[in-house]
């Protein structure tokens, strides 16, 4: 299944469209750590990530991993865990993956930057729960959570979401 999101905040897949979230400061061809831009590309879905004190586990063709408390993602590009999932504490600058609204109850993880890891190219690039106001996300592309979950159902590790 191919996953299309629009630069005017809109995903596709399979005759369905929804409103989504994208980066503070819109889409980019030229992602850099920090900068609020949505990556342009086609990134392939490696696998879910969701908090199991918050729902059960989500029916999907992903890869599955539940977030823990002390999960994070490195998004310091001087160390070698850069734009990898690490356990804090963690001596370089992490973004909390556990946290107290609901926006990362489900993280899909895009292969964003991953193979090979380029430092300062952009890091934890996500599709992931929205706003209740889609409020611009840090470069993430967000969805409301039963789109999240709908979309879930209907993937496997073999499909891609494309940002144009």
């Amino acid at each position: 299944m191919e996953i299309l999101v629009e630069r005017s905040g809109w995903l596709s897949w399979e005759g369905t469209r929804v409103k989504c979230a994208l980066g503070r400061s819109g889409v980019s061809d030229t992602k850099r750590e920090g900068d609020g831009a949505t990556p342009v590309g086609a990134f392939p879905l490696r696998r879910l990530m969701y908090r199991p004190d918050r729902l059960e586990r989500p029916k999907t063709g992903l890869p599955v991993v539940e977030i823990m408390k002390n999960d994070a993602w490195c998004d310091d590009p001087d160390y070698p865990l850069y734009n990898t999932k690490v356990v804090t504490p963690y001596p370089a600058r992490t973004e909390p993956l556990w946290r107290s609204d609901a926006l990362y109850d489900l993280i899909v993880v895009l292969g964003h930057n991953d193979d090979p890891v380029v430092p300062g190219a952009g890091s934890a690039i996500f599709l992931h729960v929205a706003t209740d106001d889609y409020a611009p996300t840090e470069g993430c592309v967000a969805v409301s959570r039963d789109d999240l979950l709908t979309i879930l159902e209907n993937v496997s590790r073999s499909d891609t979401l494309h940002i144009t």
